[in-house]
């Protein structure tokens, strides 16, 4: 008979009606994390996946290995290039002798810029480790100004006092 008689307040019904709205907002607030999550991983999904890293890991090792053995012959091919070939007759015809000239310089170009893409390659296993260390200085240099601020506002209360 006591739940019969019963009333309903209108104060309370306002609170429940708030709260289940809350938790709708809450719910759906969750729900567009998860799917901006999900885009996320959609978007990084080619360049993250394991299956794609891998392959582009053997292609790099593979090239990393042929520009390995090349640089191994540069010093003697170097020799080669620039040895004068005073009283030796090219098999090459008169008329090509300076494409050849023009040629055996840009090898010699090739090899030194291929020193340089070689020791990017190498540097970029080391990347990682590098955004580590700039974030962890970038982290101390915020500490550091607002440390400064600090001692900033100090000094101006400081001067403001002694004039007084």
């Amino acid at each position: 008979t006591l739940d019969l008689t019963r009333r309903e307040d209108p104060c309370f019904g306002k609170f429940l009606e708030m709260e289940e709205i809350g938790n709708l907002q809450a719910e759906i607030n969750e729900t567009k994390l998860k799917i901006e999550i999900l885009r996320l991983e959609k978007e990084t999904a080619d360049i993250a996946h394991p299956f794609y890293l891998r392959k582009k890991c053997e292609v790099l090792q593979g090239m990393s290995r042929h520009l390995e053995a090349i640089l191994r012959w540069k010093e003697a091919f170097r020799k080669r290039l620039l040895k004068p070939r005073c009283q030796e007759s090219l098999p090459i015809e008169a008329t090509f002798h300076k494409d050849v000239v023009e040629l055996l310089k840009e090898a010699v170009t090739f090899i030194e810029k291929l020193e340089s893409h070689l020791e990017t390659l190498r540097s970029i296993p080391q990347i990682p480790n590098m955004m580590k260390n700039m974030d962890t200085a970038l982290a101390k240099t915020e500490v550091l100004v607002m440390e400064l601020d600090e001692l900033a506002d100090e000094i101006l209360k400081w001067r403001e006092r002694q004039k007084e």
